[in-house]
């Protein structure tokens, strides 16, 4: 077996956006990997701070970098795409750029890959709210839709994953959708998925950004999340039946967390019932027994009961808990 069969080259795809305080510790963290053959497409989504600067810089003294310069900024998905044209490798992992990976990532996410015959390999992730497990263990399509609803192991993000290059290439980003690409992109990959191998070890570092889209608040963007899952459950309901609870699950859990964002947020009392009402009509569009079975949460499945009944309960429930956390914050600090 000559060296190109035994390490096949691996694709690294990082977008880039004003991060200028966290791009170092990204790009240092990828120059230093273990696995022996790879390739790392920056694209510099039109930054405004340093970041194309220190892009260059690191690809300068180090030729398994390349960087594109993008002439306007086009967006997340947009960079994305840019980089995946371009990627040779047999596999593809996308790093965001104010994340950084441990030095054995791609090691051991095809290690992983190849030892379980798997489609997309993932590994754990640190500093983030899905719910650790210490088990590794390969999923089927049905089961990986499960995880992603129940939150744990894993989630639907692209990073921490590693995927076959002709896969990813056939599902382009979705350039419309502004807050949950990740989320149409792992389903559509998912859909050419058999099996998804998970092992716990944390080779991924989140970095928690308090102003990131994510943690913005409610608007528009955030929303677009719902649209998505519309879409999503009506073509699975035809086609992937199987797959159809865990996506209503996934459905759900989405309006209710958006609804209690929107009760602790700081807008007035009437529009966040505008928003409550909006929530309560995607969870009454989603709902099923079958849904709430497979949630596993008792607090979860609560909330959804409670915003599928009465917007007015949530609100005063969901006012509780939001005094009830601030005052733990304020006990802790």
């Amino acid at each position: 077996m000559n060296t190109e069969e035994k390490n096949p080259m691996i694709s690294i795809i990082v977008p880039v956006y004003n991060v200028e305080s966290y791009l170092e510790k990204c790009l240092d963290s990828i120059a230093v990997q273990t696995y022996p053959n790879l390739e790392v497409i920056i694209v510099d989504d039109a930054s405004t701070d340093q970041s194309g600067r220190l892009c260059d810089v690191y690809a300068a003294r180090d030729a398994r970098m390349q960087v594109v310069h993008l002439p306007v900024n086009q967006g997340l998905s947009a960079a994305r795409n840019e980089a995946v044209i371009r990627a040779n490798g047999k596999y593809v992992t996308f790093i965001d750029s104010d994340d950084y990976v441990e030095p054995d990532l791609l090691e051991k996410l095809y290690a992983n890959l190849i030892e379980n015959n798997a489609d997309i390999s993932v590994c754990g992730i640190e500093n983030t709210w899905i719910k650790k497990s210490k088990i590794s263990r390969t999923y089927s399509r049905e089961e990986t839709v499960c995880c992603m609803a129940r939150r744990t192991p894993f989630l639907w993000n692209v990073w921490g994953k590693l995927y076959r290059t002709e896969t990813v290439k056939s599902h382009p980003f979705n350039r419309r959708a502004f807050c949950c690409e990740d989320l149409l992109f792992f389903y559509q990959v998912l859909k050419d998925a058999e099996k998804v191998s998970y092992f716990p070890e944390p080779l991924y570092h989140y970095a928690y950004r308090p102003g990131s889209l994510i943690n913005s608040g409610i608007d528009e963007k955030r929303c677009t999340v719902l649209s998505v899952l519309n879409a999503i459950c009506a073509e699975a309901s035809v086609y992937y039946p199987e797959m159809v609870p865990g996506l209503e699950l996934l459905a759900l859990d989405a309006a209710v967390r958006l609804a209690q964002q929107a009760v602790e947020s700081k807008a007035a009392k009437g529009h966040v019932f505008s928003w409550l009402k909006r929530f309560q009509k995607h969870i009454r569009r989603h709902f099923s027994w079958k849904a709430i079975a497979l949630s596993r949460d008792a607090k979860t499945g609560a909330a959804i009961l409670m915003l599928y009944a009465s917007t007015a309960v949530f609100y005063r429930t969901g006012t509780v808990y939001k005094c009830g956390k601030h005052f733990r914050c304020r006990t802790v600090s």
